[in-house]
């Protein structure tokens, strides 16, 4: 039997035992967020935590919410695909956390209260600019849910063999992803989130750190070992379009992916730009900041996540490298399983320890989704509720009771526009996907974050050219790119409108923003007021007197279902 049939018909595993790995998570981690949903009473609560996490308990939360379906599932494909080419997604995605600490994240936390919003419109017109950034919050929260729910869809499909011409099958599955999602946002809140991603990312470390051990040790320890095996019996693969692609030693240099022409020498350059300046504009990590006391732990957050983080990319490239080695059929066949290239892991883990560390796997890639759109689909609803409802509409007299059961009302809302695009980009890579996202918050959100912290002259017309402009130019060239269309790959492979050609926009929107934002604030006036305030931000971000306090312990106890 060929390699392609082998990875359209074979079915891995027991179907039953995977759903019951993942059901007995979803039972335990259900349970914890009704125990700490108790203690929610307050706005700060639902979207802070209470402020009460420590920095190495939000650090590692961080890291949960960081490590997505695009890290243990796209990265670990795309490295057993394309090899050195795959691990620069690893590469971006760290470094981008140098850019979060030295620029970002103890400014932030200082500065605002629940939201991204609150940073921006601190010294100037409130309305506006918390209508820009809760429109940017919720643009940049979708694509990042588009990636986690074609996670969810790659994933099912190889566990239960649904294939992917079946799209009310996949749908199916990723809409109950939806339901749990938005059960956790709504009974915990950040509390219950949160504690979702500890538990995730301490399963996701064990289980990553596992599959890594057994890999090396099939090599008795030898990461060259694992190098040459891959490169032997990888000569070449078949790709799903029917071309046939050279591998072998392309496999360990740069160009597999991205060397092939000048072209997508410029695309790579795109794509390393976003991700390297993404991470400080996402929505959902930047209101992380927000669930510690103070700085100080703002800052020993990201050093743990930033410790976590890297470890964990470690990991993805043994595990990339020890799938093309040791799955049968290597690259072709992960690249053409039921899922695409996100199957790699799991297939990885059938390969090592059959059905059952495949239910294992599988479980841990389903709490990585879980708990990724549920920090996700908070973020987007608090947003809306806080900055467009409290402050756009009420005009600052909703009160906090009204506020919360917005942001509960949207949250439905996310999640089920999240299911329905999900259902359209089941079968791209994730870890393509996120890059999409991190090029639309580094345009849109962290040029107005930068101008607002660290130049005085800034305005409200700047804010607003910054974000709008970054946001407009950033989605209407992925629209107009191969991403959606033009492609055998693409979303859409069916039509063709692709006039811009690179799939990453982030090489022209990210700098067309920070024109766009200055441009505007010289065209427009200063606003009332606005040196005094912008004197109180300066002090407040550098000394955090002023800044918001915890409402709650500093030290959040682990649930008693923990202990």
């Amino acid at each position: 039997m060929s390699v392609l049939a082998q990875a359209a018909t074979e079915r891995l595993g027991s179907p039953l035992l995977n759903i019951s790995v993942f059901a007995a998570f979803v039972l335990v981690t259900l349970v914890v967020v009704f125990h700490v949903s108790r203690s929610n009473k307050t706005a700060s609560d639902y979207y802070a935590a209470g402020r009460s996490f420590t920095g190495p308990q939000n650090g590692v939360a961080i890291a949960g919410d960081y490590l997505s379906a695009a890290s243990f599932l796209g990265i670990a494909g795309a490295i057993a695909v394309n090899g050195y080419d795959g691990f620069l997604y690893s590469i971006g995605f760290l470094v981008a956390w140098l850019v979060a600490l030295l620029l970002v994240a103890e400014l932030l936390r200082n500065t605002g209260k629940f939201t991204m919003g609150d940073v921006l419109s601190f010294r100037m017109r409130q309305r506006p600019v918390r209508a820009a950034a809760a429109t940017s919050t919720l643009v940049v929260s979708l694509f990042y849910l588009l990636a986690q729910m074609a996670g969810a869809g790659a994933l099912i499909a190889l566990l239960l063999q649904i294939p992917n011409s079946n799209t009310l099958g996949q749908g199916i599955v990723i809409a109950i992803v939806g339901l749990l999602m938005i059960v956790y946002v709504l009974v915990g809140g950040m509390k219950g989130t949160t504690w979702v991603q500890i538990i995730k990312a301490g399963l996701l470390l064990v289980g990553a750190a596992t599959l890594v051990t057994w890999v090396l040790g099939r090599h008795a320890f030898d990461f060259s070992a694992v190098l040459g095996e891959a490169v032997e019996k990888n000569p070449s693969m078949q790709t799903p379009t029917g071309a046939v692609k050279e591998l072998g030693e392309r496999l360990l240099i740069p160009g597999l992916q991205y060397g092939a022409s000048d072209l997508a020498k410029i695309d790579f350059l795109s794509l390393g730009l976003a991700l390297v300046l993404g991470t400080a504009g996402l929505p959902h990590i930047l209101m992380r900041f927000y669930t510690v006391p103070n700085a100080k732990e703002a800052r020993r957050s990201v050093v743990w996540a930033i410790w976590l983080i890297g470890i964990f990319y470690l990991f993805s490239l043994v595990l990339g490298y020890g799938a093309a080695s040791l799955v049968p059929g290597g690259a072709e066949r992960i690249a053409n399983a039921p899922g695409g290239s996100n199957s790699a892991a799991p297939l990885l883990a059938y390969q090592l320890g059959g059905e059952f560390m495949l239910g294992i796997i599988s479980a841990i890639a389903f709490a990585t989704i879980l708990a990724v759109v549920a920090g996700l689909t908070i973020t987007a609803s608090a947003s809306f509720a806080h900055d467009v409802y409290a402050n756009v509409i009420k005009r600052g007299t909703a009160s906090p009771d009204a506020e919360v059961r917005v942001a509960r009302r949207t949250a439905v809302l996310v999640g089920v526009v999240a299911v329905v695009a999900g259902i359209f980009a089941r079968n791209q890579n994730v870890a393509f996907l996120v890059a999409l996202a991190f090029a639309v918050a580094a345009s849109a959100n962290l040029p107005t974050l930068l101008y607002s912290l660290f130049w005085k002259r800034f305005n409200t017309l700047g804010a607003l050219f910054s974000i709008y402009g970054g946001l407009g130019i950033s989605v209407v060239l992925i629209l107009l790119s191969p991403a959606i269309s033009g492609r055998p790959t693409s979303m859409v492979p069916s039509v063709d409108f692709a006039v811009f050609p690179l799939a990453n926009p982030g090489l022209v929107s990210i700098p067309a923003s920070f024109l766009l934002g200055a441009i505007g604030t010289f065209l427009g006036r200063r606003d009332d007021g606005a040196a005094a305030r912008q004197a109180e931000m300066e002090v407040r971000a550098l000394t955090g007197a002023g800044s918001e306090k915890a409402t709650a312990p500093k030290t959040t106890p682990l649930p008693k279902i923990m202990a």
